[in-house]
């Protein structure tokens, strides 16, 4: 525990610079702007933000991005509460009981409720990221290139049995993802692979053109295809809760966190999942669940600490192991490869300054924004005024000369345009770009470790399975695409993701 404190201490002097305090504040300002917003979201807007992360230290690029991906949940509960409007997928259960507390006249309650309730969640999870470090930093000694690759095979199995819908269709996309990712020149051969004579193939497919066009693009057109009414909104009351809600929700606070904490860890979890989780659990353990759905504090107070810590603990298997558990991870990992981080265990090893300083950046962050959160509300609400089609065509130009930036290549928006077409089909035929872009992500790696392997065992393929980790991450993954494949365990998932 004294590692630890030390370790924080440490992290506190790099998050704590002026430089990366500003873009802490950028981030989470940012975030809670995507948090009201509807239809904008931390996936789309980050993709849209790599591009200036060029030219940021990486330590401050992460902080920006992290900032604006756990102060999204911040923002989503606003609009959720007081015009009935999720800002953020993972807001949707707050609309159930906030909005009902709004209709009351508790609006301003159940605003503070949901911001303390996500400040303690939020520092929570933090501390258990920094838990973990001591025993990731010795699982990063016994990692090896089969390990790595064996772990990346794993990472994608995770990503197919955790995607939305048809199985064979996520297979389907890590396929694609994989493909894309080997398009350039080969490093071995020096040979161009799948370019098609195209010169601008020559180095491969950007990683930017692609997540933007994939979620930003895509997430524009399909908003924009949505009619949504004028919303019914809520005048905002005082903002301190009763002593009877104030008891009933600090149970539901520590119930919510310790669930988000251990969702977000979990391949697959994270805010969403999270907060429908709590809300389950808040019904089950009431005394009288007839009250959820006509304004139950606990209705608020545990998905909105469950979503933030979930959020913040989904950091953990990217650092750890570099499996992305979402899409959000997805594109931070792409953040980190361009910045030249390899996600991982040695990532605390190799550069402590990053880890441990996005740590102190998230305790920063939480605290930042309960500061700016509540007396924003007002400006944060008239914004939903701005009519959309103004919105997204601001929106639109910006993600073309922030593609255009990272190159000066018009290749680059074409690209943009083509997987924003891509991104904008792939649900209407039941397919998930989130797999996609981990695969994508995850090629280049796969295929150095893979040949790295192969290399140091002179062509011997029992490499992967003379090493005890490699060969029970293989294992494992090959034991859930088996069972995922099976008829009845097929449709029994696939039904449940319809509920969902």
């Amino acid at each position: 525990m004294t590692d630890v404190f030390a370790n924080l201490i440490f992290g506190f002097g790099i998050a704590l610079t002026p430089e990366n305090l500003l873009f802490c504040l950028i981030g989470t300002l940012l975030g809670t702007l995507v948090g009201v917003l509807p239809g904008l979201g931390p996936v789309a807007t980050i993709a849209m933000l790599l591009p200036i992360t060029f030219t940021l230290p990486p330590i401050a690029a992460l902080i920006m991005l992290a900032g604006l991906y756990y102060g999204a949940q911040y923002g989503g509960s606003t609009t959720a509460i007081l015009v009935n409007i999720p800002g953020e997928s993972s807001s949707v259960v707050t609309c159930i009981d906030g909005h009902e507390m709004a209709k009351q006249g508790r609006a301003g309650a159940a605003l503070t409720i949901a911001a303390l309730g996500s400040f303690f969640a939020g520092c929570v999870a933090t501390l258990v990221i920094a838990a973990f470090s001591g025993p990731l930093v010795k699982i990063a000694d016994t990692f090896r290139s089969p390990d790595y690759f064996a772990l990346m095979v794993f990472g994608l199995v995770a990503a197919v049995v955790l995607a939305q819908g048809s199985v064979v269709r996520a297979i389907a996309m890590v396929g694609l993802g994989l493909f894309l990712g080997a398009v350039g020149t080969d490093n071995a051969s020096g040979q161009t692979r799948f370019t098609f004579d195209i010169p601008a193939l020559a180095d491969g497919i950007g990683f930017v053109p692609v997540a933007m066009g994939l979620f930003g693009i895509a997430e524009i057109v399909r908003n924009l295809e949505k009619h949504a009414g004028r919303p019914d909104r809520q005048p905002l009351t005082s903002l301190w809760p009763t002593a009877e809600e104030t008891r009933r929700s600090i149970p539901a606070v520590l119930r919510g966190t310790a669930l988000g904490s251990l969702l977000g860890i979990l391949p697959g979890g994270g805010a969403l999942v999270a907060a429908f989780a709590s809300y389950v659990l808040e019904k089950k353990v009431a005394k009288d669940p007839s009250r959820f759905g006509k304004g139950a504090v606990e209705g608020v107070a545990g998905p909105e600490s469950a979503n933030n810590a979930g959020a913040q603990t989904s950091f953990i298997p990217l650092l750890a192991l570099g499996i992305p558990p979402n899409a959000v991870m997805a594109l931070m990992l792409g953040a980190m490869t361009i910045h030249g981080i390899v996600p991982g265990p040695k990532v605390m090893i190799d550069r402590p300054d990053l880890f441990w300083g996005m740590i102190a950046s998230m305790l920063v962050g939480n605290l930042m924004l309960v500061i700016i959160n509540l007396p924003l509300i007002g400006l944060w609400v008239k914004l939903l005024t701005i009519p959309y089609r103004w919105l997204y065509a601001i929106i639109l130009v910006f993600c073309c000369i922030g593609v255009y930036s990272v190159t000066n290549s018009t290749t680059d928006i074409v690209i943009m345009a083509v997987f924003g077409v891509i991104g904008y089909a792939l649900p209407k035929i039941g397919c998930e770009p989130a797999p996609l872009i981990l695969g994508f992500i995850l090629a280049p790696m796969l295929e150095e470790n893979f040949r790295r392997s192969l290399i140091l065992s002179r062509g011997d393929w029992m490499v992967f399975v003379e090493r005890p980790i490699s060969a029970g991450l293989l294992i494992t993954s090959l034991a859930l695409v088996t069972v995922m494949l099976l008829p009845a365990i097929r449709r029994t998932r696939e039904v449940a993701f319809q509920e969902e």
